[in-house]
């Protein structure tokens, strides 16, 4: 299996297709197969590039708060050691902090930045002041998924928890403080970001609901959102075809290629 020596861990990580690159970054409860939607759609076209973060999935970690800067440069070394000079940074939640924190330290390196049901780590008030607790409902998935997802594809909604179950138990502070840490990144921080920018949300996002990513959109220098129906915490899985749709022609627009993905795939 691929393996990289990153930054003192052995980061697990997949590569399919070539082309410009696409690097997709999981969420607290996913891991590199969380994106399998997305990869089998691009990797004609382009190089995917997926990954597990340390701690999660198949790469070993130390456990306890992770910090956002060593996802960064984690990310920076798996770049590295790829041999990718420039790429996309696609994200879902936690993943988001993973991409905007690398966007920030190395805007010329990232042609394109997708962030999926996330602020990114944004640590201005005009953001973390809109969050509220999500206390775990009954079904252990209805943090992450829509309601009607869960009763209407409950195959998939089983494969969603299976990919969740391969990561190692943890509470849900160890990643919520990274959304409410006040050393995240402020407007002023963000005022000169040049990077294109999708924030795409579910409408019912429960944990950042669209009038928080609406909030991190207006921080983001010419950035576009997208609120997608039928979705909550996962669009990228619960409403794969719209969402890769939405990658599709905001690649094009940035001058990233071109994939014929229609949302009625």
């Amino acid at each position: 299996m691929p393996y990289a020596d990153i930054n003192g861990t052995q980061m697990f990580y997949e590569s399919h297709g070539e082309g410009p690159a696409l690097v997709f970054a999981h969420g607290r409860g996913g891991s590199h197969l969380s994106w399998w939607q997305q990869v089998s759609a691009f990797q004609q076209e382009y190089r995917c590039v997926t990954f597990d973060h340390r701690g999660w999935g198949l790469t070993p970690g130390q456990g306890g708060q992770p910090e956002p800067t060593t996802f960064a440069a984690d990310l920076e070394a798996l770049l590295d050691h790829l041999g990718i000079d420039r790429a996309t940074l696609v994200a879902q939640s936690m993943g988001g902090v993973t991409s905007l924190g690398f966007a920030l330290a190395h805007p010329e390196r990232v042609t394109g930045l997708v962030l999926g049901d996330t602020t990114g780590g944004i640590g201005d008030p005009s953001v973390v002041s809109l969050l509220e607790d999500v206390h775990p409902p009954e079904h252990p998935l209805r943090r992450a998924l829509s309601d009607g997802f869960i009763e209407s594809q409950p195959e998939l909604t089983f494969l969603f928890g299976s990919i969740g179950r391969m990561n190692p138990p943890m509470p849900l502070s160890v990643v919520s403080g990274l959304f409410r840490n006040p050393a995240g990144p402020h407007a002023g921080d963000l005022a000169e970001f040049t990077v294109p920018t999708l924030l795409i949300v579910g409408e019912e996002d429960r944990i950042f609901p669209p009038n928080v990513i609406e909030a991190a959109h207006r921080l983001i220098p010419g950035s576009r959102l997208e609120v997608v129906a039928g979705a909550a915490h996962s669009t990228h899985y619960e409403q794969a075809a719209i969402f890769n749709a939405l990658l599709a022609g905001f690649l094009a627009e940035i001058g990233v290629g071109a994939v014929g993905v229609a949302a009625d795939d």
